[in-house]
């Protein structure tokens, strides 16, 4: 396994610690249940959470990126267990069958700072964006194909850019004049063409990339497919903990822990009692100022934590 990239893991200590709750670490018998580190990245979170867990304990990770899939295969521990497929399938877990479920979002350093996986706009590479490099279209093939009405439509969405529309009218001329944008630094210099302003020390692409990336991996629609089904995999007491790094994913989970809170009244029937609230949440944690001096690519994360209630 290639090191030359290497991930600095967000929130170690606080995410394994939120996890496993009320767990007496000390204690021989405690986190002797299931965990499912649902992003294993390069497994920072998995090797403190195994290094906790008690003999009878295990630990299911998920990741789409064969690259993580080879480092996983590092973990010699029979209490671990990892599928090269995304969080979404989580739901393929027995109902109630876990203790606790860990997501840390986003893209992870190994990632960003390979430029053949063309996640960076910093490093000239091919444009492709893809979490798992053996399935699905590239960002490349896409824009190939694309519209201006649906890459402006993608920009705005994802990125929250507000020139959006220059920047998808740039994109389409140029692969009508001299062929389909092949690269990351094309892409690059063409949206720092299209965008005429933007906050000091930010990259005119900053927004854009982030929106080909979330768009091409699907990654708000799996992310509230992976939510909805730690509801059923999660056990009375099991916990719930996601660090999340722009406001997009954060959104999204604390839409979702609100909303699951609280308790449900249906508005057909006035008179039936309200369905108890299935959450309770727990935290909001955010980096402290070591770690962001450490690792500054630390500052945007926010971590939330809830605890699946009795309640079925």
């Amino acid at each position: 396994m290639d090191n030359q990239w290497q991930h600095t893991t967000v929130l170690l200590n606080e995410a394994v610690a939120s996890l496993l709750g009320a767990a007496d670490l000390g204690n021989a018998d405690a986190a002797a249940g299931t965990y499912v580190d649902a992003t294993f990245g390069r497994g920072g979170h998995s090797r403190l959470l195994l290094s906790r867990l008690a003999q009878a304990g295990r630990l299911v990770a998920f990741d789409k990126d064969p690259e993580a899939i080879a480092c996983a295969q590092a973990i010699a521990d029979p209490r671990f267990s990892i599928r090269h497929e995304g969080f979404a399938h989580l739901g393929q877990m027995a109902p109630a069958s876990v203790a606790g479920v860990l997501m840390d979002l986003g893209v992870s350093s190994p990632q960003i700072d390979n430029p053949g996986r063309g996640f960076s706009f910093r490093f000239d590479g091919p444009l492709d964006m893809r979490m798992d490099t053996t399935r699905g279209e590239s960002v490349a093939q896409w824009l190939a194909g694309a519209d201006v009405q649906q890459i402006a439509e993608v920009i705005r969405d994802y990125g929250e850019e507000r020139f959006a529309g220059p920047i998808a009218k740039a994109i389409v001329a140029r692969r009508q004049e001299r062929g389909a944008i092949s690269s990351t630094a094309e892409l690059a210099e063409l949206v720092a063409g299209a965008v005429k302003t933007r906050e000091p020390g930010q990259n005119p692409a900053t927004r854009t990339f982030q929106a080909f990336r979330i768009f091409i991996n699907a990654e708000l629609e799996e992310l509230q497919q992976a939510l909805d089904a730690s509801l059923r995999v999660l056990q009375p007491g099991g916990r719930l903990v996601v660090i999340s790094f722009h406001s997009l994913e954060d959104r999204i989970v604390k839409t979702f822990i609100a909303h699951n809170a609280r308790e449900a009244f249906d508005r057909r029937a006035p008179f039936a009692p309200p369905k108890p609230m299935r959450l309770r949440a727990i935290a909001r944690i955010k980096p402290g100022a070591n770690e962001i001096a450490a690792n500054p690519r630390a500052r945007s994360a926010v971590m939330r934590v809830a605890e699946r209630t009795e309640a079925a």
